[in-house]
């Protein structure tokens, strides 16, 4: 029995390690569990050169593969939202948020989407959230920014 109770921990450790939920931790440099990091890494490298309309296959076929990612999740409503389909990028932003309501990328570029939506007030809701989640971080600053640029005009 001694033996045994060493040996069980070991593999409970094992298990913890190789499974695809320690792989990654929410809202971090966005590198799905689900996913080859060269595979979200492209469809992150196009979303960064702003060739939203060909990352969008990329990031939809790694939600196949891994649903309920909110990285993932994000990622999509915000090449979504560049495109001008806000609806569908409401969508997928509420989706990030319901899996991880402090997610800060979703959070940021939710305010953002309500700012280009007229509306304010919703975006000021998502900057509270930010705060509460980390503090001054670099999404609450973004935010806070185009909330102060979009008061100013």
């Amino acid at each position: 029995m001694i033996m045994i109770i060493p040996r069980l921990t070991a593999l409970a450790i094992a298990c913890a390690l190789m499974s695809p939920a320690s792989t990654f931790a929410a809202d971090t440099v966005e590198t799905p569990a689900s996913a080859t990091t060269a595979d979200f890494g492209s469809a992150r490298a196009l979303v960064d050169a702003r060739k939203y309309d060909e990352a969008l296959p990329m990031l939809r076929q790694l939600d196949q593969q891994g649903p309920n990612n909110p990285d993932v999740l994000n990622l999509i409503g915000f090449s979504l939202r560049k495109t001008g389909k806000m609806d569908e990028a409401l969508d997928y932003y509420n989706r990030a948020l319901a899996l991880n309501p402090q997610h800060r990328g979703a959070n940021e570029y939710l305010g953002e989407l309500y700012l280009e939506t007229k509306q304010p007030e919703k975006a000021k809701e998502r900057l509270e959230v930010l705060r509460q989640a980390c503090g001054d971080c670099e999404e609450f600053q973004d935010l806070s920014a185009q909330i102060n640029r979009y008061a100013a005009q």
